[in-house]
């Protein structure tokens, strides 16, 4: 497997090494120790999977209380993938990278406690899914605006079709 980093620290883009032929491929999305080698040695608790149509953008969603971490991928689909630093006191706070994601390189993200996250859809449908390190929460989830204009996420959707939870979503410098 191939690690890039980015510059949000803890925040991790994993290429794994893809084994195919002509019956279809094979590869390893997570094995416990090489993650731990990498730094991230929180036992995952909970496994999402959300199914998608075209322009569908979720996030950015956060949890103050039982932060998880998450490591994502997409099963059949593309996405657009973004991960926004709302951890106060790094440098990188309020600082965004995103990455697309797709059942062709099948790249993974891991994204630290403490991190927003979201994404929107640029296939016709797309499969995401997801581990994380504590249990969803919705009494601790805060979700930020998706078209903060203090983050200023470049995303790759005009019309973005998003759920009214989320169409609710604040400013990062309104919450608290």
């Amino acid at each position: 497997m191939k690690v890039i980093k980015t510059k949000l620290p803890g925040v991790i883009i994993i290429e794994p090494k893809i084994f195919g032929d002509d019956r279809g491929f094979f590869f390893e999305n997570f094995r416990s120790n090489q993650f731990s080698e990498l730094g991230i040695d929180k036992p995952f608790v909970q496994d999402n999977v959300s199914r998608s149509a075209r322009d569908v953008l979720r996030g950015l969603h956060h949890q103050t209380k039982h932060t998880q971490g998450k490591l994502v991928w997409v099963t059949r689909g593309k996405i657009f993938d973004a991960v926004v630093d709302i951890r106060k006191d790094y440098p990188t706070f309020g600082q965004w990278i995103s990455s697309v994601l797709d059942d062709q390189d099948h790249r993974l993200i891991y994204v630290p406690p403490g991190l927003a996250h979201g994404f929107c859809v640029l296939s016709e449908t797309a499969d995401f899914s997801y581990k994380c390190t504590d249990y969803y929460d919705p009494a601790s989830e805060i979700t930020i605006a998706w078209n903060d204009p203090d983050i200023g996420i470049n995303w790759p959707v005009k019309n973005p079709i998003i759920s009214d939870k989320d169409s609710q979503g604040k400013r990062l410098k309104d919450i608290p």
